[in-house]
């Protein structure tokens, strides 16, 4: 790997040593044929590390953890009722492998246990029927009026299978090749992998996100300590903590999948007080669903930048 390919990815870093970190990590994932940005950020301290942080990229089910949070900031002002039933129907719902979406018949929860479903194991159907209740425009608005400038929140989960459906059909392969080769061209035929029209944001907005909500500085208080305890319960592993699963450290995060994109947000944390947060943003040339080696670059990636930036 050329020290030019490496600078290609724009490395930032608080010390010297901790670039020369981020530029292993970038050479590392372009090794692999993944592009995309990365950072690691100190909640406490503020050191930091990383590429291509201000890049905007389609979120995937990364939205859903501003959607938790406005639910959550409207439940603990009482704008929102945590036990209001909602019935979700399969006939109508949002599709996806996971939770509710992937029931065949009709199902009634509550609010609270929505949002369990929509973080702890990335359901769609619950993250759209909350969306019902709190509108698309008004979680963008909200994250306006909370200063979060480079996270735009603009569809539904639904539109992008939707989107993916009225380019490809029911072809999977088509819609990836598809995804692919207009990420490389700046013409998008997906709608929702386009900038413009896409749930959006940078390493550096979803990291501040993070740090914010891990130091109570954004909704209220009671919203973000729910929001940390929830994001502690993803049952996903593949990705930040495949590498730092160990009696001492704990990583709450959310991961994001849809054709090429492969992300994980998160916060890593250790008995010994530091608190790392971590965004990972990915869009690969693999033309195959299945690609555990660029989770485990992921997991690599955090690993190394945990190891760099703790006390």
């Amino acid at each position: 790997m050329s020290a030019d390919a490496v600078d290609r990815a724009a490395c930032v870093a608080s010390g010297g040593w901790l670039r020369d970190v981020a530029e292993a990590i970038a050479a590392d994932w372009e090794s692999l044929g993944v592009r995309g940005s990365f950072l690691a950020r100190d909640i406490d301290t503020g050191a930091y590390l990383g590429f291509d942080v201000d890049a905007p990229v389609p979120l995937a089910s990364v939205v859903k953890v501003p959607l938790a949070l406005v639910a959550l900031d409207r439940i603990a002002t009482g704008e929102l009722d945590a036990a209001q039933p909602l019935t979700i129907d399969p006939a109508t719902s949002s599709v996806g492998p996971t939770g509710l979406a992937a029931f065949r018949y009709p199902v009634t929860a509550a609010v609270g246990d929505l949002l369990f479903m929509m973080l702890s194991v990335s359901d769609s159907a619950s993250a759209d029927a909350l969306f019902g209740l709190v509108p698309v425009v008004d979680v963008d608005a909200q994250l306006r009026a909370w200063g979060c400038a480079d996270i735009h929140v603009r569809h539904r989960l639904n539109r992008m299978y939707e989107c993916a459906a009225g380019a490809a059909g029911n072809d999977f392969s088509l819609a990836l090749e598809l995804a692919i080769r207009d990420d490389r061209s700046g013409h998008h035929t997906i709608e929702t992998l386009d900038p413009a029209h896409a749930n959006l944001g940078t390493a550096t907005a979803l990291a501040d996100l993070l740090q914010r909500v891990w130091r109570d500085e954004i909704a209220h208080p009671d919203a973000t300590a729910e929001l940390r305890r929830m994001m502690g319960l993803q049952v996903f592993t593949q990705r930040l903590s495949s590498e730092l699963r160990t009696d001492t450290i704990h990583v709450s995060g959310k991961t994001g999948t849809f054709l090429h994109l492969r992300h994980e947000i998160g916060v890593v944390e250790a008995e010994s007080g530091d608190r790392i947060a971590m965004v990972a943003l990915t869009r690969s040339d693999r033309r195959a669903s299945l690609a555990p080696d660029i989770d485990l670059a992921i997991g690599a990636a955090a690993r190394d930048a945990f190891e760099a930036l703790r006390r």
